[in-house]
């Protein structure tokens, strides 16, 4: 009677053991979304690419597009598996082993620029590196040490305003700074180097006459007046000046350690190698 008893509890637990992995089957096989060959889609895949928010229509029209072109790419990917000779999978194999293992490798260069670059620069490197490379900083484009105002012809004070625009006095300046908010722009810093296609772009100049030396220039127009003075000025093929091109001589001095710290590394690894008999040459 016991063995019956037990002989019946191992067929009941057999038979929902099964009925258990059909139910799972049966619940994966409701997920699927489409089938091309053997591969399969599934509706989790879906939900990954659907965006929060997204209304029914517009999911609609979503995932009809995605599954189209995933199956598109799964039949393109099985007949070009069927055509492809063993000679073009073995290059694609090749080219797909050399990409991973540049990717590990720049990654781990990056780490230890990222632990090891000193990224501190001084004046003193950048003044000498703009003198060793003067020739090498040739401009291809215009420059203007510019002063510019523009305000509406609606203004009251125009005559005070001009006449404060035109003084070279600090005192004159700050008062002309303490009506910034009447200008529809302006720009008061002519010590700086500026482009002459951004000036072009506020003031309505001619080329000829922003790449003149002078002390004042106006000009009137339905929008109000302009009011401009150009204190130097650099044209293409000049040296480009220092105090311009000071971030990029940054730039190019970092990357210049880098080069340097790769090939210091570089070097490390081989002599360690060989020091340990890992690396033999015959």
């Amino acid at each position: 009677m016991t063995r019956f008893f037990c002989l019946f509890f191992i067929i009941i637990f057999i038979s929902s053991c099964e009925y258990l992995e059909l139910q799972k089957k049966e619940d994966i096989s409701s997920e699927i979304v489409a089938i091309v060959n053997t591969e399969k889609l599934f509706k989790k895949d879906l939900k990954e690419i659907l965006p929060s928010g997204i209304t029914g229509d517009d999911s609609l029209v979503l995932v009809r597009g995605y599954i189209n072109d995933w199956a598109i790419k799964q039949l393109l990917l099985k007949k070009a598996e069927t055509n492809n000779s063993k000679e073009d999978v073995d290059e694609i194999d090749n080219l797909v082993r050399d990409y991973k293992e540049s990717l590990i490798i720049n990654n781990y260069k990056e780490r230890l620029i990222k632990q090891q670059l000193d990224t501190v620069i001084n004046d003193v490197e950048i003044d000498a590196y703009y003198r060793e490379n003067k020739e090498n900083f040739r401009l291809n484009e215009e420059l203007l040490k510019i002063k510019y105002l523009h305000f509406d012809n609606n203004i009251i004070n125009k005559k005070e305003i001009i006449t404060l625009f035109k003084s070279s006095n600090i005192d004159d300046l700050e008062n002309l700074e303490k009506q910034q908010l009447s200008f529809k722009f302006h720009q008061f810093n002519d010590s700086v180097w500026t482009r002459l296609d951004k000036v072009m772009l506020k003031l309505p100049f001619s080329k000829d006459n922003l790449l003149k030396k002078i002390e004042f220039v106006e000009k009137q127009d339905s929008l109000g007046l302009y009011l401009a003075a150009i204190n130097d000025v650099l044209v293409r093929n000049d040296i480009a000046p220092l105090s311009y091109i000071k971030p990029a001589i940054k730039q190019m001095i970092l990357h210049k350690r880098k080069i340097q710290l790769i090939r210091d590394i570089e070097k490390i690894l081989v002599q360690d190698a060989t020091k340990n008999n890992n690396f033999k040459v015959y």
